[in-house]
């Protein structure tokens, strides 16, 4: 064994392992076909009618629908797995009538599959098989077919489901997807399928949860100096000030560390000058009830360091400073 590793470029065979696979995944792209178009509007069907959707294979195939019964669900499409042996056996009792079944096959002549195929027909279930061979007997017997392509698998010997399996994964990530794209699925939407880890939580947390707000955030009438300011700034250990109309409490503008700076560069009595002269009027700001990746979009689009939260009235109300985000993990 150390003999073949001291002969064998790993890092080269591995980018041609990979290059294989990702050929499957273009080739099969590139034979995209009407049939992509047919299972796309049986799928629309089936979810208009609340009916699920049905993932069903053997061997290496099974995770593979594990992952694209997964992502449809993810989505808020009714997906479940279906065992071809146990289905057999009792477990066709998840199967509804209007129900849409994938059977992924290869070859597409895997008798489990063609087996289940007959009944799954005689339940009414509309069953789509996901192969390579267009013209092998699943294809045939099944309502509709969606083919992918690969060269070769990415084996040595040719043998281990790899480039094929990766075909089959992206055909039908490709399938969720646009499909995700029709109904228009927001990211609020998408938000109620994911509550828990990292991606729960940057696509549930709002702005109101991150702010500073009280003694933590510098607020003052926009007639003030710079003397005032600057000793609010330091008080609140932030970096701008909040500076809003009197009669109305709407946020006039912002005053920061930087303005500060360019202040003293021209004026002798800098302290004593009305802050309004060199305050940032109509500032960035984010709306209450936004997102907090939305205020993170906000922060790496205009490279700013600190961010005023207003409410529906436009009056200050919270401040987030790009240094809590780190410490809040938002994906």
């Amino acid at each position: 064994m150390q003999a073949r590793e001291a002969g064998l470029d790993v890092i080269a065979r591995g980018k041609a392992y990979l290059d294989m696979e990702a050929q499957a995944v273009c080739l099969t792209r590139d034979h995209l076909g009407a049939s992509f178009q047919q299972v796309l509007s049986q799928v629309h069907e089936s979810y208009r009618r609340r009916n699920k959707l049905i993932f069903s294979g053997v061997g290496k195939n099974e995770p593979i629908c594990e992952k694209i019964r997964a992502t449809f669900n993810s989505t808020g499409v009714t997906a479940v797995y279906l065992d071809p042996l146990k289905a057999l056996h009792g477990d066709l009792g998840l199967c509804d009538a209007g129900d849409l079944a994938f059977l992924f096959s290869n070859s597409g002549e895997s008798e489990e599959l063609i087996v289940l195929n007959s009944f799954l027909k005689r339940m009414d279930v509309t069953t789509i098989a996901l192969t390579s061979k267009p013209e092998s007997q699943l294809a045939r017997q099944c309502d509709f077919c969606l083919p992918y392509q690969y060269g070769e698998e990415a084996c040595p010997l040719n043998l281990a489901p790899t480039s094929s399996t990766t075909a089959a994964l992206a055909l039908g990530d490709a399938l969720a997807m646009v499909f995700l794209e029709m109904r228009g699925l927001s990211r609020d939407d998408f938000a109620k399928y994911h509550p828990s880890g990292n991606l729960g939580r940057s696509l549930l947390l709002r702005v109101d949860e991150v702010m500073r707000t009280g003694d933590r955030m510098a607020v003052l009438p926009v007639d003030c100096v710079i003397r005032d300011a600057i000793l609010s700034i330091s008080k609140a250990r932030c970096g701008i000030i909040a500076l809003v109309e009197t009669d109305s409490g709407k946020l006039a503008g912002v005053f920061s560390d930087g303005d500060f700076r360019r202040a003293a560069l021209r004026e002798q009595q800098v302290l004593d000058v009305p802050v309004r002269q060199y305050m940032t009027a109509s500032p960035i700001t984010v709306q209450s009830g936004q997102l907090a990746v939305e205020a993170l979009r906000i922060f790496q689009h205009h490279r700013i360091n600190d961010l005023i939260v207003v409410d529906s009235a436009g009056c200050p109300i919270g401040l987030i400073d790009g240094q809590d985000l780190p410490a809040i993990q938002l994906v």
